[in-house]
């Protein structure tokens, strides 16, 4: 080839690839959905097994095909949601090809698209010259692989563009896998009827070429060869679909592209693999031949179609051998473990290990590989073996009046599994306990019958029990198998004589009794009750708890005497009920005693003269003005308390010529003064207060009374209450004292303030008052040079109080910290009835006349707000008046005190005695 020639292909070949490159940036600019070809071609063997997968559809949808679902128009194939086409039922194709269209559905635009599978046969092909029979051609080393020539067909249609059916199929490849080579090992020669008439250049596109895995195989681009490069692994890849094309020197496609299947042969090269190399099973005891006990599954990596990958499964051994050595059999072909002997029994052998073994080549040893794996078989407990005494009679003891306490313990055998509902035993007492006093409850350990005391025995009704106990299991018996005899054992129980505590039969005894009876007065006899019938005993009484020592019992007969006057005003009193408790002891050994609580309920008797409350209280020197409210307290209740009668005694004579007492209610009465005027001081007034008991009683009581000046609210004043309280005229100047020397301090310390200031006023100001300071920008940022620059007086700053220059000033000039010495600017004065009109004229024009006064201060200077002005627009409150209408009775105001006398006056008028 010339160096002009090798420029051309050179050029030829670059332009081919900007062409396929502005393709390619073509085809990712825009996406079309639909599916990468129009036209899918596989080929298959005769017979196809259900489910069988046979080729992919691709297919896009340019947004994720999640939403796209797949359909068939034949009822033999389905393609699954990734494109898979898989066959529906086990087929054997007599026909050379099977073809039928893929659909495929967005189900959010409502569009389909359709594409055209095509299923070839591999054992037949046909070419346009004729229907040929012929094999696949097979690569042999030995052997050097024929031309075969492809004379690939022109697309023949009106448009062009049209995709015609092909009427010829290129017989498969088939390549062994593990093949030691020499590699490249040649597979086949392609060639074009046309090579003799222009060089073609030949190139293969696919899986394996030019897409991962990457140069498996190559071909020489002018002569066709085509090479396998390295050994093929069937379990890494078991098909490989290449295109073949055809170009010119100037990249001009000569033919159309042609389908290549290369299909790598299966050889024996993995053993059969279990899943676990342990595998767990269980079977129950007793179980019929052909049970059911595990499936073992072991996978081979080659292919399962031929008899590489086709395994079968075998026992090797049975360990133990027991009873059988035989008692599981295995299915060769699926892997399930089945029993075929019986005689399986838990309490004999309770595991069986199994080895299994796994061999391809349909289980021919001589030539396929084997595995093995280890099969434990638990046998599982059923309740074949009922629980039984080990006696036929149990016996036990108790002492009466016992709960809770264990009397027996029955002990059982059973073989099945411990601690399982086949072996945990349950018992139930079927004769013997009419009434329920005992109970059998299983030990969770040992699985014995504790015969327990549910209810207390007395040895005087019951002496001794047979008890008839039958046991159980949790779990019944298996089927076939007859509870034994020895399930059922008889129990003694023998019931032994203790000493029982004498007890009260009327426990917590009521009696009623008036309060007050004399001492030694007998109220009842409380005596206890030994329930020992068969004990020649004596009871002795005592008392355990009298919190008043009120009582006494007569230790022999449990008679009950007063040994006080019993008060029910007493504070050991609960409810009217006083409470003792007795204690009744027998003599027996030991001893036992019981206790009774007696309640005495008291009724009450007049025997408390009411108190006059309250004790002290304070009244004006002037009747009219307040009076004081009196209540009685009683200590006895209903009917010997109120209504109270309120009296003054007769001597001494002022005490009825000063007081006066008006009757409230039954409870309540008012003290008041009966002269006009009594000085002010402590008086001790006596009442006597009776109350409505059968006989009533009576109580004279003394009420200290202050006496003291008050004010028109009728409050006592600071100097009456002084005087009320019974000060001396000593005391009263010492405080008078005490108060001018506090003032005069004070009035010291004011006096020193002022002068204090009058000297900071006789330094000279800093500056002349005619530059105001504050009327300037001041700088803050400066320090200063230090102490010196701190020798002023801040005094001076202030509102002189001279107003001499101020007054000298020319008009308009004026410090804005100074009092204005001129008319007070007029500010308008709000109506009397105002509008919400008025409101807002009225806020404007007092801006209109702040803003024109010029003696108001700036915004940054201190305002004054409270001032309220000199007159007040609003009437007197004095002018209101009240009436009111109706028969209203006001004479309940008398009863509120002084505070409340002018109202009353207002409306009701004053009460005279």
């Amino acid at each position: 080839m010339t160096a002009s020639s090798g420029l051309l292909l050179a050029l030829l070949s670059l332009c081919g690839a900007l062409r396929a490159h502005n393709e390619d940036l073509t085809a990712r600019e825009t996406c079309k959905a639909g599916f990468s070809e129009e036209d899918y071609t596989a080929l298959i063997s005769p017979n196809i097994l259900q489910g069988e997968k046979l080729l992919k559809v691709k297919f896009s949808s340019c947004l994720g095909n999640k939403g796209t679902q797949y359909e068939t128009n034949s009822v033999d194939f389905k393609v699954g949601a990734d494109g898979t086409v898989f066959a529906t039922r086990e087929l054997q194709i007599p026909s050379e090809q099977v073809a039928f269209t893929v659909t495929a559905r967005d189900h959010q635009t409502a569009k389909q698209w359709d594409a055209m599978v095509r299923l070839l046969v591999a054992q037949t092909w046909t070419s346009n010259s004729g229907r040929k029979k012929g094999k696949n051609v097979d690569l042999d080393p030995a052997q050097p692989p024929q031309d075969i020539l492809l004379p690939w067909p022109q697309r023949q249609s009106s448009s062009g563009l049209r995709r015609q059916k092909r009427d010829w199929v290129i017989p498969p490849i088939n390549v062994p896998e593990n093949s030691r080579g020499p590699f490249p090992q040649q597979l086949v020669r392609i060639r074009s009827d046309k090579d003799n008439d222009i060089p073609i250049r030949y190139s293969i596109t696919g899986v394996g070429a030019d897409q991962p895995p990457m140069e498996v195989f190559s071909i020489d681009s002018m002569s066709g060869r085509m090479y396998v490069t390295r050994p093929m692994d069937r379990e890494e890849r078991a098909s490989y679909h290449l295109r073949a094309h055809a170009v010119d020197m100037n990249g001009n496609k000569v033919e159309n592209p042609i389908d290549l299947y290369i299909y790598v042969i299966d050889m024996n090269d993995n053993r059969p693999e279990f899943i676990n190399q342990v595998y767990n099973g269980s079977v129950d005891e007793g179980s019929k031949p052909g049970t059911y006990v595990m499936t073992v599954t072991a996978n081979d990596a080659d292919d399962s179609t031929t008899a590489n990958g086709m395994v079968r499964y075998r026992i090797v051994t049975q360990t133990p051998q027991s009873p059988s050595q035989n008692m599981f059999t295995i299915n060769s072909e699926t892997g399930d473990l089945v029993t075929v002997a019986a005689g399986l029994d838990r309490e004999k052998v309770q595991q069986y290990t199994v080895i299994v073994q796994a061999t391809d080549m349909e289980g021919n040893l001589n030539y396929g590989l084997s595995n093995t794996a280890t099969a434990i078989i638990s046998v599982t407990d059923v309740n074949d073996n009922p629980p039984e005494f080990t006696s036929s009679t149990f016996a036990g003891e108790v002492p009466e009046n016992r709960v809770e306490t264990v009397v027996a313990n029955l002990t059982v055998m059973d073989r099945d599994q411990p601690h399982s509902p086949n072996w945990n035993a349950v018992y139930r007492i079927i004769s013997g306990d009419p009434s329920g006093h005992f109970s059998v409850r299983t030990d969770p350990i040992t699985n014995e019958g504790m015969v327990t005391m549910a209810k207390a025995v007395d040895y005087e009704l019951n002496r001794a029990f047979m008890l008839t106990v039958m046991v159980s299991n949790q779990a019944p018996l298996a089927s076939g198998i007859q509870m034994s005899f020895q399930s059922t054992a008889g129990v003694t129980i023998s019931v032994t004589d203790i000493n029982e505590a004498p007890y009260f039969p009327s426990n917590r005894k009521l009696i009623r009794l008036e309060e007050g009876v004399p001492a030694g007065t007998a109220l009842t006899t409380f005596s206890a009750v030994d329930p020992d019938r068969f004990m020649q005993q004596a009871v002795r009484y005592s008392k355990l708890s009298d919190p008043a020592n009120w009582l006494h019992i007569n230790a022999s007969n449990g008679q009950i005497t007063t040994a006080a006057v019993l008060d029910r005003e007493s504070l050991y009193i609960r409810n009217n009920v006083y409470e003792a408790t007795f204690l009744a002891a027998d003599n027996g050994i030991p001893p036992a005693s019981g206790t009774g609580t007696l309640q005495i309920y008291l009724i009450d008797i007049n025997d408390n003269a009411p108190e006059l409350l309250p004790k002290e209280a304070q009244v004006c020197e002037k009747p009219g003005l307040n009076a004081i409210n009196i209540t009685a307290a009683d200590a006895d209740i209903d009917p010997n308390i109120g209504p109270y009668v309120f009296e003054l005694p007769f001597i001494p004579a002022t005490v009825r010529k000063n007081w006066t007492i008006t009757r409230l209610n039954g409870d309540y009465a008012q003290l008041s003064l009966r002269i006009l005027y009594l000085e002010a001081g402590v008086y001790e007034v006596p009442i006597t207060v009776t109350d409505s008991g059968n006989p009533p009683l009576s109580n004279t009581s003394v009420i200290k009374v202050k006496v003291c000046p008050c004010d028109e609210n009728g409050d006592c004043t600071t100097i009456g209450a002084v005087a009320a309280a019974g000060l001396g005229t000593g005391a009263i100047v010492a405080i008078l004292i005490c108060i001018v020397i506090l003032l005069t301090m004070v009035l010291l310390f004011v006096m020193w303030m002022r002068r204090r200031g009058k000297e900071r006023l006789t330094k000279q100001l800093l500056i002349d008052p005619e530059d105001d300071v504050r009327d300037n920008i001041l700088t803050y940022d400066e320090e200063g040079g230090g102490e010196e620059d701190q020798d002023y007086d801040l005094s001076q700053l202030q509102q002189p109080e001279a107003m001499e220059h101020v007054l000298s000033k020319a008009p308009g000039v004026r410090r804005v910290d100074e009092r204005p010495v001129g008319a007070e600017p007029q500010y308008p004065v709000r109506p009397v009835v105002p509008h919400p009109g008025d409101i807002g004229d009225f806020i404007n024009e007092g801006l209109r006349a702040a803003d024109n006064d010029p003696t108001a201060p700036p915004y940054d200077s201190l305002l004054v707000f409270d001032y309220e002005g000199s007159g007040s627009t609003a009437g007197s409150v004095s002018s209101l008046n009240s009436s009111s209408s109706g028969d209203q009775d006001y004479d309940y105001l008398n009863d509120w005190g002084p505070r409340f006398k002018k109202l009353a006056d207002m409306y009701g008028g004053s009460e005279e005695d």
